[in-house]
């Protein structure tokens, strides 16, 4: 999934002001929930999924057809949605249940719609899920052994999903519009000013001199750019358009040069503060502060770019990987200047979150405002009205598309925790993940990491996470796991298919900006990334590691002490020593992760 786009707004084509206005509308509806106060269910989802079809149906149309019939279903949709919120009062009193053939009608068109909504925007792995679920839901009766269920009125089903806060409008939608969509509004406005380049200098700075220079200033602009765009597609697209030709340039080998652009850019979905919007649907889902979530999230993504930061140092015992050039690397002006457009915004973030005890949502507002105010500024701090309006145009149509990108996926997401909540599917998962490990904790773990992987391989980051936490999850924390440890370990799982073959769309992206095959760069990719694999069992066996907020020394003792064994395993496996010292290597680093 594409969150953001690799365009800047100099680059781009002057937006069509309709879109823009579209943009605009969105960002002061999403915004305005904020300060408006409560808002019943009911009105403010089916109004966000109401704005977000013209982005998905008609902006990201790429036929005639699909661009007529974009236009047909976004007008019947947004009456659908309209009717909804015009009638939540008396809808509410239904209880999930249809009584008259418009609403069926309705109701069923909704459910269609949001199928399509995120075909068109991420194809058909997704939608086909939710379909199976649907049919599921519709005639499971039939479906013998435990695995049935014993029915459920097409009325009921219909109205659980379309007029009740379930379904469509569940609490994941509610995450959608509350939350993620504002986030993902201040991301848009950080990129649609100088914060993208303010990354850029600020890694160069601090890494391009060094050994491996080149691929260490992608680590570093990948981690903090990750952290407001959370998405490995777009951190490959966005960074790597300047950090692969300098590797090339330096003589790299392409297929490293490629692989660290995509390892590096994977870490950006499990980066405070965004997480690829995993932060705030574990939120919902676990019922944990906003804030102790970045906390336990925080240490295990400073181990992720440790290891590929000693990856590329056991790469450069193989290939001299040289540091940036004294004319490549910025002047501390330059990055003191360009660093203030994201360290303000940020900085006002944090403050306001953990000082001033706002909700995050509010937080993010008031950063946003921060954010616009910057946008008056070019790289040299000269005001540009100008430019200004060039950047906000390419702000609010950003905010618009992804917000439509993120609201279609977990739309149609929430049709499956809807069927899973309808049936009690999810619970029969459950014991039946419980019954093939005999019971047993790293069993259960190994086969929830099986399926992340191969959910993950066809369905985005989120989509994969919360289906997967939906089954898997109860079966963990009844062996024994801490709900949020359960939650954080399926979300790093289910983001393996960015880098793991056959399908690993940050690999895909990163090969073909270097022109290099794909499983070369694919094989580097996972000896880099290796921490992807290892961190989350590492957060299982080393659990306090996810307590900085309430056991800071042992949280550091444990991260520390896992440093030391990924650095291990990541030299054994990429380091051109001899064959007895690597295995040694790799054998004490699993030691000192698992044993001590």
């Amino acid at each position: 999934m594409t969150l953001f786009s690799t365009l800047t707004p100099d680059s781009e084509a002057p937006a069509a002001h309709g879109w823009v206005a579209l943009g605009t509308l969105s960002v002061i509806f999403h915004l305005g929930l904020i300060f408006y106060g409560l808002t019943p269910a009911l009105i403010s989802r089916p109004l966000h999924m109401a704005l977000l079809l013209p982005w998905v149906l008609i902006f990201m149309a790429k036929t005639p057809w699909q661009r007529v019939s974009g236009w047909i279903l976004t007008a019947l949709g947004v009456a659908a949605c309209g009717y909804i919120a015009f009638n939540e009062a008396s809808l509410a009193n239904q209880y999930g249940f249809i009584d008259n053939h418009l609403q069926m009608g309705i109701g069923l068109f909704l459910i269609a719609l949001a199928l399509e909504a995120a075909r068109r925007a991420i194809g058909w792995p997704l939608p086909l899920v939710a379909l199976l679920a649907l049919l599921y839901g519709a005639f499971g009766q039939y479906v013998p052994g435990t695995f049935g269920h014993p029915g459920i009125p097409l009325q009921s089903m219909v109205g659980t999903l379309t007029i009740a806060e379930g379904g469509l409008w569940g609490s994941l939608t509610g995450v959608s519009v509350g939350v993620v969509a504002i986030f993902v509004i201040f991301g848009a406005v950080l990129n649609a000013g100088e914060a993208g380049q303010g990354f850029m200098n600020l890694a160069s700075a601090v890494a391009g001199r060094l050994t491996g220079g080149a691929a260490k200033v992608s680590v570093i602009s990948s981690a903090l750019m990750g952290s407001i765009s959370g998405s490995a597609s777009a951190n490959v697209a966005s960074t790597g358009a300047i950090t692969i030709p300098s590797m090339v340039r330096l003589r790299y080998p392409k297929s490293l040069a490629g692989a660290v652009e995509a390892v590096a850019s994977s870490g950006g979905q499990i980066m405070p503060p965004l997480m690829g919007a995993g932060a705030f649907v574990m939120v919902e889902l676990t019922g944990t502060p906003y804030t102790q979530i970045m906390a336990a999230a925080v240490l295990p993504a400073f181990l992720y770019f440790l290891t590929v930061w000693m990856g590329i140092n056991a790469y450069a015992t193989r290939h001299d990987l040289l540091p940036l050039s004294e004319s490549e690397q910025p002047h501390r002006k330059e990055v003191l200047i360009t660093s203030l457009f994201f360290a303000v915004p940020f900085s006002l973030l944090l403050w306001c979150i953990f000082i001033g005890g706002y909700t995050p949502q509010y937080a993010a507002s008031i950063a946003i405002f921060a954010g616009l105010a910057l946008l008056v500024f070019n790289v040299t701090l000269r005001f540009s009205l100008v430019g200004f309006v060039a950047r906000f145009s390419f702000a609010m149509v950003t905010a618009g598309r992804q917000i439509a990108m993120i609201g279609a996926i977990i739309i149609c997401a929430s049709l499956v925790i809807g069927v899973l909540s309808l049936t009690g599917l999810g619970v029969k998962i459950t014991s039946g993940i419980l019954s093939l490990s005999n019971d047993m904790l790293w069993p259960a773990l190994l086969l929830t990491a099986l399926a992340c992987l191969i959910l993950g391989m066809e369905v985005p980051t989120t989509a994969a996470y919360v289906i997967c936490v939906s089954v898997a999850g109860p079966a963990l924390t009844s062996l024994g796991l801490e709900p949020l440890l359960a939650h954080l370990f399926v979300f790093w799982y289910a983001l393996l298919s960015t880098i793991t073959p056959p399908v690993c769309g940050g690999v895909f992206i990163a090969a073909g900006m270097v022109g290099e095959n794909w499983l070369k760069v694919a094989l580097k990719s996972m000896a880099l990334g290796i921490g992807l694999y290892l961190i989350p069992l590492a957060m299982v066996a080393n659990p306090d590691m996810i307590r900085l907020a309430f056991d800071p020394a042992g949280a550091l003792f444990d991260t520390a002490k896992v440093a030391v064994g990924l650095s291990a395993i990541s030299f054994g496996i990429i380091a051109r020593k001899a064959l007895w010292l690597r295995l040694m290597l790799v054998v004490v680093g699993a030691l000192i992760i698992f044993a001590f």
